[in-house]
C-alpha cells in the first residue's frame, strides 16, 4: 500500500487522489468521485470535498493509498 504525507489536519479527497498520482487534475477527480469510483475506507465516497485524516485509506482503480501525517 502507498502512503502519501500530509503536513495539515487534514486534505480533501479530490486533493488527495491526485497528490497520490492516482488522477491527472481536478477535473478528473470530480468525475470519478461522483461516479462513484472512489472508496474511503471501504465506503463508496462520492464528496469530493470529503475531508480525509491521518490513518484514512483511499481506494481507486486496484490502488490504495494511506494518508499520514508528516
Amino acid at each position: 500500500m502507498e502512503t502519501i504525507s500530509i503536513r495539515d489536519e487534514f486534505i480533501k479527497l479530490g486533493q488527495a487522489l491526485k497528490l497520490a498520482g492516482l488522477v491527472s487534475n481536478g477535473v478528473d477527480a470530480k468525475i470519478v468521485i461522483q461516479d462513484g469510483e472512489v472508496k474511503l475506507n471501504g465506503e463508496v465516497e462520492t464528496r469530493r470535498g470529503k475531508k480525509v485524516y491521518n490513518g484514512d485509506v483511499i481506494e481507486f482503480n486496484g490502488s490504495q493509498v494511506k494518508i499520514v501525517n508528516e
